[in-house]
This record gives structure tokens, sequence and C-alpha cells, in this order.
């Protein structure tokens, strides 16, 4: 494949071009995808003929109206029509979403999918990004994740369940505790756009609970799991007042005939499309197992079709994502500009055996040097690049309301930020009103919170020393003499057997003089603003900030919140038998 298709990366800032753009500027052939997270065992080749045989009238006339498909997938999903609404894709329900129902402010964890946050933000709202942390594998903890839309006041929490780009998982109770605590908010989105592919548990879609609360919409995807994403198709299920007004606002012609073709077919091929997830499921399993075979090379746990790994030290993801697609003609995620990562990062599709093995060949060969062009692990560059990562960051401290990754990391904890309000306690949660003091600690918006769960293993420890703070003024110390350049080895000629890991020498913190202990303020009164933060049916709320519901000592952990390590083998139960259709709670 041409080199000059890399440059089709360029020209995209949102995501990666389109396998139609990358096969019109290489020789007709799109490379292996290892990015478009799509089932790649659904649809099948019979199911591929027989659309095949109806092209003509497919295209040739006009789609039932939207009311007709989504009555027809309803009896599928056994949903009541009332409460659903189809899209155009995800995408266009999160559109309307955005214009109809936030109003001021939306809360979502990063990095995810980008629209929840270029979206409200291209409709001048305000996006508080919540930062998940590379040190915890990206685990959504849900208490601080409460506690952090408290502090920020913010009006619509978005959970992405998977999230993407991580595979990150949450438990249907703790996801209906969550809907629960925040139910004075004026909205929570639940997207549930790839939990078909989800094991952990036999039925973990909030559908059926979100239809009975007023502020709740689930978002569920049908081009992903159905392996069909140039259809556009998804649809949304809330309960019917919140559904109606999105679906009053579509057009009557919104899908097309595929989509309606698609749909109507699938009633015949429910044991196929199980079948398909099943394998998804084990091919995960494999594929991750492979890529942590790699030195240097970190797998986070997925209940997603695909895979965030982190590339080893020194490789730049721009540069591995452009040979693999030029030399080995294989197509990854980048993720450099997904706010929340940078481009050491990689999603990686799920995809057969045959292809993971070629994927694992290409990235040895661009990763370790056993290719004719070297290593792509080489000495940090000194020119003026302008790198996908560095561009992510610019993005998140220039919009994340000036604070960045560092000042929301500090208001998720409690700590003051300049020109954000402060929590107010640090690491306990927040504080429940006057009115609601005499609730019993264990409790979770009437809901009893689960026993606290041993912890899970210790994340091995840094090779870089913890940032300390700054010191007392004195006398400037002498400067220290300048690092020397580590010398990077040569080409390899030939086979390579992998070196072990180097450990580089770790700076004595010891060396900086230790501050003064700081005097600690005198506690301030809650200003009288912050009372519109409460909830509006809790009256005299002393704090303002959070209403009941929220846990007064410390909430669910992560290891309650997770559940799994999304890398054990769940048992093969809960699927649709060959004679029926998954219904939408599982």
């Amino acid at each position: 494949m041409p080199d000059n298709v890399t440059s089709l990366f360029r020209s995209t800032a949102a995501h990666s071009p389109s396998m139609a753009a990358l096969a019109r500027e290489s020789d007709g052939a799109g490379p292996v995808d290892f990015c478009i997270p799509c089932n790649p065992y659904f649809p099948t080749p019979a199911m591929f003929e027989e659309m095949a045989a109806r092209l003509r009238d497919i295209i040739t006339y006009y789609p039932s109206g939207a009311d007709t498909i989504t009555a027809e997938l309803c009896s599928l999903l056994q949903l009541p029509p009332q409460c659903v609404a189809m899209g155009n894709g995800s995408t266009e329900l999160i559109t309307w979403i955005d214009h109809l129902l936030v109003r001021e402010s939306l809360a979502v964890p990063v990095p995810t999918f980008g629209r929840w946050t270029d979206q409200p933000m291209e409709t001048g709202k305000r996006v508080d990004m919540f930062p998940l942390q590379e040190s915890s594998g990206f685990a959504l903890d849900l208490a601080q994740y409460g506690e952090f839309i408290r502090a920020r006041g913010t009006r619509v929490a978005v959970i992405c369940n998977p999230n993407n780009p991580d595979g990150g998982f949450l438990h249907k109770h703790a996801v209906v505790q969550f809907m629960d605590a925040m139910a004075d908010l004026d909205l929570v989105v639940i997207d549930e756009s790839f939990l078909e592919f989800a094991d952990a548990e036999n039925e973990p879609s909030v559908v059926q609970e979100a239809m009975l609360r007023p502020n709740v919409i689930v978002l569920r995807s049908l081009g992903k799991n159905f392996g069909l994403h140039g259809i556009r198709f998804g649809y949304l299920v809330a309960n019917p007042a919140l559904a109606g007004r999105v679906r009053s606002m579509l057009p009557k012609w919104n899908l097309n005939s595929f989509a309606e073709h698609v749909v109507f077919m699938l009633k015949e091929h429910g044991a196929e499309y199980a079948q398909s997830l099943h394998q998804v499921r084990r091919d995960r399993m494999d594929m991750s197992g492979q890529l942590s075979s790699l030195p240097g090379l970190t797998v986070y746990p997925s209940q997603g079709n695909f895979l965030f790994v982190r590339l080893p030290v020194g490789a730049e993801g721009t540069v591995v994502r452009d040979r693999m697609l030029t030399e080995h003609r294989i197509l990854v995620r980048e993720c450099g500009n997904k706010i929340g990562s940078s481009s050491r990062f990689l999603r990686l599709v799920v995809r057969p055996q045959v292809d993971v093995r070629r994927l694992v060949s290409g990235l040895e060969q661009v990763l370790y040097g056993t290719s004719r062009r070297g290593a792509a692990v080489s000495e940090p560059a000194h020119g003026t690049g302008y790198s996908s990562g560095t561009a992510a960051v610019d993005r998140l401290v220039s919009e994340t309301n000036g604070a960045g990754t560092r000042g929301l990391a500090a208001q998720a904890v409690g700590a003051g930020v300049p020109g954000l309000p402060a929590a107010a306690a640090v690491g306990t949660g927040m504080p429940l009103p006057a009115a609601a003091s005499a609730a019993p600690a264990d409790t979770f918006g009437g809901m009893p919170v689960p026993a606290a769960a041993s912890p899970g293993p210790q994340q091995p420890p840094q090779p870089f020393p913890q940032q300390l703070p700054p010191p007392a003024p004195q006398s400037a110390p002498a400067p220290a003499p300048a690092p020397q350049a580590v010398p990077q080895p040569a080409a390899a000629q030939g086979p390579v057997t992998y070196p072990d890991p180097v450990q580089l020498p770790v700076p004595e913190p010891a060396q900086l003089p230790v501050p003064e202990p700081l005097p600690v303020p005198e506690p301030q009164p809650v200003p009288a603003a912050a009372a519109a933060f409460a909830a509006p049916q809790v009256p005299q709320q002393p704090s303002g900030l959070t209403p009941p519901g929220v846990p007064a000592r410390g909430g669910l952990t992560a290891a309650q919140v997770r559940g799994t390590d999304g890398l054990s083998a769940a048992p093969a139960t809960g699927w649709p038998g060959a004679q029926s259709w998954p219904n939408a709670a599982g």
C-alpha cells in the first residue's frame, strides 16, 4: 500500500478515514480492518447473498416509515414501541439528545466516544470531563464520578458501558444505583452500544429500568453488533415522554431501505446472531493473550469487541499506525486524538485468529525492528512535529473549563482548583444535607450499598517518583548537571531476540528541599449560590451541594463496580436458543 495513503489520517481530526477512502487511494482492496469495531461473523454469507439478490429493489424504492421499522424491531426485542426511537445511527440520536435535552452542561468520563464530548461543545454547552486513570486500568469509580458531578453542578451525566476505547464494564446493580442517585438531574444517558459483546453477567442491560424512570435514556447500536456499520441504524429506550420527544423530531424516512430489509430478516437468524456474539467473546480472550505476550505491550481488560493497548515506551502511535498500514496492509486505531488518551494507545478490534496472527506478526516487525525499516521504538524526536497526542493534550487543557487533566483529577477527589468550585470533603464522599443526615451511612439512593470488596491486586510500582509539592522559598541550589543522552541500538540485521526490560535510574527525590507544612485554613461557609446545586425536592439543605442518595462515606469501590478483571472466562450461559431472539435486557 503506497505511503501517500497515510496522508488521509491528517485530514480527519475526529476519526480514521473511511474504508472507502482507503480503497480509493490504494489498489482498490482495503486493508485488514482492526479499526472499525464491527462484528466479523454477522451477517452470515447466506444473509449477504439474500441482500445481494434483492439489491435492485432495496436501492430503487422508498423504505417504509420509521414507525413501521421500529415496530418490527420492538417485536423482536420485546419492547413497547412508544418507549423506542430509531435513528440513522447512534450519532443522529446523540445529536438530538444534545439539542433537545442538554440545556447547559454535560459530564462524561474520558477517554470515551468522541461525540459525547464534541457534540455538546459544538452547541456551546459546558462539558465536564472526568478523567479515567491509567493507574487503575481506566476503571470508572461511580462514587467518585457522582461526587465530581455534584461538585461541578452538572445537569446531564453520561456513562458508556462498556466504555469506548478501553472496554471498561460496570455491573447492572451499580448502574441502577447511580441512576437513582442522579434522579434530580435533567438527564442520565447510559450508552450501551457495545453491551451485546459483554459476558461478565447474563443480563447487564438497564433498558427495563430506564423505561420506569423519568430522566434516563439508554442508547443502543445495531450496526456494531450486527456487523453493518454502513447501514447506519441504532435506537434509544426511555419512558414514553422522553422517547416520544426525540421521535417527534426525526424525519419520517430517516431509516433507509437497507435498514428495513435487515430488521425484517433478523427474526429468521437469531441463532446465527447468538453464535456470532459467542465467537467474538472467545476471540477476545485469545487475542488478549497473544497481544499480552509482546514485550512492553499492555493490554487492558475489555468487555467490548475491541482491546485497548498501550505501546512500549518510545513507540509513537502514529508511526506504528502508518507503518502497519503501508508495510502490512493492517488498519489500526491510534487514539491520540481522543481526549484523555494519547498517541501511545491503540484500540484494536477483535477479529478471527488468522487475522490476529497477522496483526501480531506485523507489530513484532514494526515495534522490535525485524523489518527493513528498523524498530518504531526509537529515541524521542527533537523536532517541532505536532503529534496527535500533543493535540489531544492541548484540547483537554483548552476545552475542559481551563483546568485540564490535573484540575479535573483534583476536582474528582475534592481538591480545590482555581476557577472551579471546590468539593466539600476529600476522600470521604460529599456530606449529606441536614435533612438527610439521619439516613444510615450504608444506603445509596434508598438501596443498600454492598459490603466493601476485598482489595484487588496492587499496581506495580511506578518507574518515576511522584511529583513533590513546591519547596519553600530559599536560596537557589546549584544547577544539576545536564542529563546524558541514552544511546540507542542500531537497527537489527537479522532475527532479534527480545531483551529483558531495562530499568532506568530513578532520581532521588530526597535531594530536593522539603517544604514547611502549610497552615490548615479554617472551614469557610458555603456560598449561598451553591444552593442551586441541591435537589429541588429537598428543602433547607445547608451545604446546598448534595441531595439525599449520595453515599456518606466512600460509596462504591472500584472493585465492587467492576466485579471482574475482564479477562477471566465467564460461564457460557444466557445466550438465546436456536428458536429465540435475544431480548433487550440480555
